[in-house]
């Protein structure tokens, strides 16, 4: 497999992917990105799904929320959610630590999980270059992140 999500001897394979790419109803909207790819990693074994924003304790379905400049996390409603998405991501570092899980596939334009680009915080529909909350807190600690468009 590319990105360097190949098996190697004596590697721990274990993976985190975000829940939603292998049909777990977990999105905002109480709907899944299900992904082919992913949803066929995940049958073979290895993949433990996570979904961050349900660890931090938001309901499913939720209103849609996006990063600011300012780093706050804020719903389409204004109300805030940073400490939701910091407890979330604080909960998905501790199950990738106690797996000792060293790599993740997580949903791409998430303000949790998103690899590289984000959403300007507008609600516009516009990406800007950024990590979600979960993705800046793993790599930080040196998990590799990619997205389900990387695969």
């Amino acid at each position: 497999m590319a990105c360097g999500f190949e098996s190697r001897p004596g590697h721990n394979n274990m993976k985190l992917v975000s829940a939603c790419l292998i049909g777990i109803n977990c999105r905002y909207d109480g709907k899944s990105n299900t992904n082919r790819k992913c949803l066929k990693l995940f049958k073979r074994g290895g993949l433990i799904p996570v979904c961050p924003e349900q660890l931090g304790g938001l309901s499913t379905p939720r209103e849609p929320a996006e990063i600011q400049k300012s780093g706050k996390i804020l719903t389409k409603s204004r109300k805030d959610a940073t400490k939701n998405f910091i407890k979330g991501a604080k909960e998905t570092l501790k199950i990738a630590k106690s797996l000792r899980v060293k790599e993740a596939i997580l949903k791409s334009k998430s303000p949790s999980c998103s690899h590289g680009e984000i959403y300007d915080g507008n609600f516009s529909g516009k990406l800007i270059k950024g990590d979600g909350v979960t993705t800046a807190l793993l790599k930080k600690n040196g998990i590799q992140v990619i997205t389900e468009e990387d695969l």
